[in-house]
């Protein structure tokens, strides 16, 4: 029989009270599952995760401030044992794709079966990950496979941002307090977890990367 301290721990965030409302409703109905805490945006879920430390967050895409992809990617630095699982209207490869990138190990449609996102929390709390069936027309459960040996790092992260904003590698090696070789080999680590060739190409992906992001807040 499944106890309260044996139960799965979520901290649900979204921006809209009532759609939280209604997650959590169908949460509460889950004897294994419970909803440890909300928080209606990044930096307060930031906050309550470190506190809670929950087994999974629960998180829209589309918040005011941080988005909730970029919120995984702060998870993993400062809670790596926390998991993250995206909520989302979305189904474009590169939403997809950005969040396998920045540590998600999940991906639900909103308007999927509430039963899915129940499974895909029970998925992604035995360590494995979950994306609805509708984003396998992009390959996304193959893509998911290499999500831990392709996440980004946040230090990666950050020069990606200072490549879409043109700064050359002595640049960013300022801006960042390291070496232009730590920075080029930053590049290098880069291009291989992102399969690009060429150093034109992933400055196009950093600027693309930068303008799907700032399409989220």
């Amino acid at each position: 029989m499944t106890t309260a301290s044996s139960s799965i721990r979520i901290l649900l965030v979204d921006d809209h009270p009532l759609v939280r409302d209604g997650v959590r409703m169908r949460l509460q109905v889950t004897p294994h599952i419970r909803v440890a805490g909300e928080a209606s945006n990044a930096e307060d879920a930031l906050l309550l995760a470190e506190q809670l430390q929950p087994d999974i967050v629960v998180t829209d895409i589309r918040m005011s401030g941080i988005s909730g992809i970029q919120l995984a990617a702060a998870l993993q630095k400062q809670c790596p044992l926390v998991r993250v699982l995206l909520l989302s209207m979305h189904q474009e490869e590169e939403y997809v794709q950005r969040a396998i990138d920045l540590g998600a190990r999940g991906y639900v449609l909103k308007d999927a079966p509430a039963q899915q996102l129940i499974l895909a929390i029970e998925q992604v709390h035995q360590g494995h990950t979950f994306f609805s069936p509708g984003l396998q027309t992009h390959d996304a459960g193959a893509q998911a496979e290499a999500a831990g040996k392709r996440s980004l790092t946040p230090r990666e992260v950050s020069v990606l941002q200072l490549l879409a904003q043109g700064r050359s590698n002595k640049e960013i090696a300022e801006l960042m307090g390291s070496s232009i070789r730590t920075v080029e080999t930053h590049r290098l680590h880069l291009r291989r977890k992102l399969r690009i060739v060429g150093r034109a190409a992933l400055v196009k992906y950093a600027v693309d990367f930068a303008d799907l992001q700032i399409g989220q807040v």
